[in-house]
């Protein structure tokens, strides 16, 4: 697949042992780290679509670290060499991947299956509570071109 401009994907190891496993998610000398905002976890339950927004400022670097999550990117910048494209990934237990939003982005997200889905963020920005970086649609605003519906067959 080719990526939205600015997005970055990076697998992410799981080192196991008989006691349990270990797995970095970000760290500040891979070349996917900017620098540190702030962390928070998200869910998702199943049966919900949280979505859309982007940022004039921030970059999100996601990681599912719960259950399955399908991750839609849509690249709505007027500058962008990928303005248009749309990005589907599938993170979390069969696929742990670190993913990196530019500012810019349309991104939202639900949980595959029937396990809530949990995404750890790691943005460059903190949150701020008076005038958050966030501008919203709703999910299924016709002037983005990605359905949520799951694909049979």
């Amino acid at each position: 697949m080719e990526l939205i401009e600015g997005v970055q994907v990076k697998k992410l190891r799981l080192i196991p042992d008989e006691r349990g496993f270990l797995m970095e998610m970000l760290r500040s000398d891979w070349p996917e780290f900017m620098k540190f905002g702030q962390a928070y976890i998200t869910a998702c339950y199943p049966g919900v679509i949280k979505a859309w927004h982007y940022h004039k400022i921030q970059w999100d670097h996601f990681v599912c670290v719960g259950g399955m999550a399908k991750v839609v990117l849509y690249d709505q910048r007027e500058d962008s060499p990928t303005k248009g494209m749309v990005n589907v990934f599938h993170l979390g237990y069969l696929n742990p991947c670190l993913l990196k939003i530019p500012p810019g982005v349309y991104h939202g997200f639900t949980a595959e299956g029937n396990r809530t889905a949990l995404i750890v963020n790691f943005p460059t920005e903190l949150y701020n509570y008076e005038k958050p970086d966030e501008y919203r649609l709703p999910y299924n605003d016709p002037s983005i071109p990605y359905s949520w519906e799951v694909r049979h067959g």
